[in-house]
């Protein structure tokens, strides 16, 4: 028993000893975008609205306080008409497709929905949420943290621990606005499914929905109480959503603390993000957004 100790300790000295020069090694601020010129014209009203708005900027922002060996890119490209977001682990790189920017646009409604989602924050939410995912595989690849079970699962934990630290207000928005996106993907769904579609590594988009508002509710059940008052999440589900959300907050703790400069982090997430939308808190201060285009 002795003798496995000893080996373990000095298993850990090791580690440790070969982790800590590329740890200090790590530095803020290496977050680097692109917006790439469109070859589809039809992209081309998306690369302009995005780049007015600075995006990009607002995700670099977010993210700077990242301490990480090397630089990460986020990109905005196209893709071959695949309406998708991924990390590629040998560049590095986050890229954002134009496609899957288009597919949501397609999809917003034209006013506000009966649930109270802008439909402005049917687009900003998902497209925050699905960055901040494949930031997620970024940090698992880039920090080597371990991951106990599926990685996109733990992908999305990272994604939804990173909206609810934005102000109630605009956390709220970008909650409600994603699951409005798992749920029209979800209803839209075939069904007469086999199967092998529940063979992928994701989770479908109801469950992906579900997981989200359970976090969200327990990281503040008075302030998304109305995702249980309301149906939209079950009661069953939601008992045990406390629990939960702190598993996803003792991670974060042991595993990406460690790798963030919270002054930055502070100073980064400070202020209002998002424009205002018609009715909410943050309009008086920093106005609506000019409208969406429509395609």
């Amino acid at each position: 028993m002795k003798k496995v100790l000893a080996g373990a300790v000095a298993g850990l000295i090791l580690v440790t000893a070969i982790a800590m020069p590329a740890f200090a090694r790590s530095k803020t601020d290496r977050i680097s975008i692109r917006y790439v010129t469109p070859e589809n014209p039809s992209h081309q009203y998306i690369y302009t609205h995005l780049k007015q708005r600075g995006a990009l900027e607002k995700l670099q922002k977010i993210l700077s306080p990242l301490r990480l060996p090397r630089t990460l890119q986020i990109l905005l490209n196209d893709c071959d008409g695949d309406p998708d977001a991924f990390y590629d682990y040998d560049d590095t790189a986050i890229t954002i497709c134009y496609e899957y920017i288009e597919d949501l646009w397609e999809k917003m409604p034209s006013e506000t929905t009966p649930s109270g989602i802008a439909p402005a924050d049917t687009i900003v939410g998902p497209v925050f949420e699905a960055s901040l995912h494949e930031v997620g595989h970024a940090l698992f690849d880039m920090l080597d943290l371990p991951v106990l079970g599926r990685e996109e699962d733990a992908a999305d934990q990272v994604a939804a621990y990173i909206l609810l630290q934005f102000g109630d207000a605009e956390a709220r928005r970008l909650i409600d606005g994603t699951v409005h996106a798992y749920g029209s993907e979800a209803r839209q769904a075939d069904p007469c499914r086999s199967l092998k579609d529940y063979a992928n590594e994701h989770g479908t988009p109801a469950q992906r929905a579900f997981n989200l508002m359970c976090i969200a509710y327990g990281s503040n059940e008075k302030l998304y109480g109305y995702l249980v008052s309301k149906g939209y999440l079950p009661e069953k589900r939601a008992e045990f959503c406390v629990e939960e959300y702190e598993q996803v907050l003792d991670a974060f703790e042991i595993l990406i603390y460690p790798h963030v400069n919270f002054k930055l982090a502070k100073k980064a997430l400070d202020g209002a993000w998002l424009c205002g939308a018609e009715g909410d808190d943050v309009s008086e201060k920093h106005g609506k957004c000019p409208p969406v285009p429509l395609k």
